[in-house]
């Protein structure tokens, strides 16, 4: 028998209006996306902090180079940006002034800083041309009857899988951007997971870091605060290339689904069963200190609604990019389970991400 539907309750006229300019936000928000785009690609905020961690229109104007004539517009989009949390003004000084946040912090350029990692690529390439049209077929790639493993819409409408040795033949810039952009936000936060998770790498003697590449802030850090850790970093052969030569990090070129270099500890971002397997041959047994380290967003509303959020993004991110997607607790643990783990660990849960230990 089927549900009689219920009719909805006619809203009320401030219920109306409140849908309205809820109906523009959501509608308009990729304009917020294009403004902070433009504001990394003008440098805004390395020259916020160029003069001095705060700046006027005028001062911007002069400092980027820009016509006179643009400083309305200019005035225009910073107000936006302020609003959605990427800059600070002081509105009621009698100059208005923009000042960076934690936020545009991370998108100052040469900052000398432990825990600052330069996230300009990440916004570049999320950004990009080739990403936002893969988003706008949305609807046509739902509607086609694909045959499994389904393709990404990126993948579906460009021809070629993302992070993969074929980008480049789609894009040489857009490779490179997403080569760096995740980088950057792998390594961001190592620091903070150092000092949140003191007994994390206590008494490891060997590491290896999968897919870490020629971005090593992570190891780096990790070397430094436990020097005695023998750390090996393993990535595809285009990636080694450009690791620095020498120095207290081994670098291997290869492929995590087919092999990773032995070690009591294996660390990475983001595996599924197979990488998993390759893991678990690679480490020793657990009473000899064998487990392996994931740093990866554990999907929940532990952190509140705008945390909440971000994740779910960052799942859209990956459904439209890629053939991946985000865990929430349960799945990670069907996946441990699949890859012939005996038991895993929550150590802690930091912003988005969850620190996940995993034992044979």
């Amino acid at each position: 028998m089927a549900t009689q539907s219920q009719a909805m309750v006619a809203p009320t006229d401030a219920e109306l209006l409140q849908a309205q300019a809820d109906l523009w936000r959501h509608s308009l928000y990729y304009l917020t996306s294009m403004s902070l785009k433009c504001a990394v690609e003008l440098h805004i905020p390395t020259a916020i902090h160029k003069l001095g961690g705060a700046a006027s229109l005028p001062d911007l104007i002069a400092a980027l180079s820009l016509p006179p004539a643009k400083l309305p517009f200019l005035r225009r989009m910073m107000r936006l940006l302020v609003t959605s949390g990427i800059f600070v003004s002081d509105s009621n000084a009698e100059v208005e002034t923009y000042r960076l946040n934690p936020l545009s912090w991370l998108l100052v350029e040469g900052v000398e800083a432990e825990d600052h990692t330069y996230q300009k690529y990440y916004v570049l390439g999320t950004n990009s041309r080739h990403y936002v049209e893969a988003a706008m077929t949305l609807a046509e790639w739902f509607k086609k009857d694909l045959a499994p493993p389904v393709p990404s819409p990126f993948e579906e409408l460009h021809g070629v899988p993302i992070l993969d040795e074929r980008t480049p033949l789609l894009d040489k810039e857009l490779d490179m951007m997403v080569q760096e952009g995740v980088a950057a936000h792998d390594n961001l936060a190592m620091g903070t997971v150092i000092r949140e998770c003191h007994d994390l790498f206590k008494g490891v003697k060997s590491l290896t870091d999968c897919c870490a590449g020629h971005g090593t802030t992570a190891t780096t850090a990790i070397i430094k605060a436990y020097p005695n850790i023998k750390c090996t970093v393993l990535d595809l052969p285009k990636a080694i290339e450009k690791a620095p030569a020498g120095g207290a990090i081994n670098y291997v070129a290869g492929d995590m689904f087919k092999f990773i270099p032995p070690a009591q500890v294996v660390m990475l971002k983001g595996p599924c069963v197979k990488i998993l397997q390759q893991c678990r041959k690679a480490i020793p047994p657990r009473e000899q200190g064998g487990k392996v380290i994931i740093i990866e967003i554990v999907m929940g509303h532990y952190m509140g609604p705008i945390m909440y959020e971000a994740q779910l993004l960052m799942d859209m991110l990956m459904m439209v990019n890629t053939r991946g997607r985000q865990r929430d607790e349960n799945d990670w643990r069907d996946i441990f389970v699949k890859a012939g783990f005996t038991d895993y660990k929550i150590v802690k849960k930091i912003g988005a991400r969850g620190i996940i230990e995993v034992y044979p």
